[in-house]
């Protein structure tokens, strides 16, 4: 078995995590039981942000929820100065409860609920990473009947197949999430953003899938984006 973080065999055969007999822990709590080694969890978040900050690069690293989030995790990810991705309603209320710094804090998700988006932009998140056009108009609803404004990242789609399980690939052309760089209307819809009187549109945001190992996906990614980008800049002289 590979060992990771502060695991160790003692000197009884039992795995111990962060100086804990895990037998006794199991015979405690009952199992299944979940044990988070914490000094692992902290070195991984630094190892994060010490391989982007380098050459004075601006970066920001974002822990995702979805990979596990309760109070003592949140704490933690706070303390080590990353960012925090929501994509529900009990994520954020998570986040909240914990006292994590609103501004840090970017909601995700393609079907989120007018229940979710009113909580997140009372709350006043950092950025509401908006999935479509659709979900524009209801979070300017929401803006109007909250009297807030909210800061909004546009979700898009650069079309790459990255090297994943199928079922968790993002940003293939027939995705359901985000809005197509290749939309012949996409220069109309990032005007609807910029003209909005409920949002302040702050740029873009895609993904293109997880538990890719190929660096080369990242490079193609970073390529359309940026020729994305520069195509944008030039249609709209911005």
């Amino acid at each position: 078995m590979k060992l990771f973080g502060t695991m160790n065999v003692n000197s009884k055969g039992h795995l111990e995590i962060g100086k804990c007999d895990t037998t006794e822990l199991a015979k405690e709590f009952g199992t299944p039981l979940y044990v988070v080694d914490e000094d692992l969890v902290r070195s991984t978040c630094r190892e994060f942000k010490d391989n982007f900050e380098i050459e004075g690069i601006e970066s920001e690293v974002i822990y995702a929820s979805k990979a596990f989030l309760n109070l003592a995790i949140a704490k933690v990810i706070c303390e080590e100065g990353l960012s925090l991705d929501v994509v529900s309603g009990g994520e954020l209320y998570t986040a909240l409860k914990a006292n994590f710094p609103v501004s840090r804090i970017y909601m995700h998700g393609n079907n989120k609920t007018e229940g979710e988006l009113s909580m997140a932009i009372e709350a006043g998140i950092g950025r509401i990473v908006v999935d479509n056009r659709n979900e524009l108009e209801v979070i300017e609803y929401l803006c109007k009947s909250l009297n807030k404004k909210v800061d909004v990242l546009l979700r898009v789609n650069p079309g790459i197949e990255a090297h994943t399980h199928e079922y968790i690939q993002t940003s293939k052309n027939d995705s359901k999430f985000g809005e197509s760089i290749f939309d012949e209307d996409m220069c109309k819809i990032i005007n609807r953003f910029q003209n909005s009187e409920s949002v302040n549109f702050k740029g873009f945001h895609c993904h293109i899938g997880s538990q890719i190992f190929e660096e080369k996906s990242f490079y193609s990614e970073v390529s359309d984006m940026i020729k994305f980008l520069e195509k944008i800049k030039k249609s709209m002289r911005i």
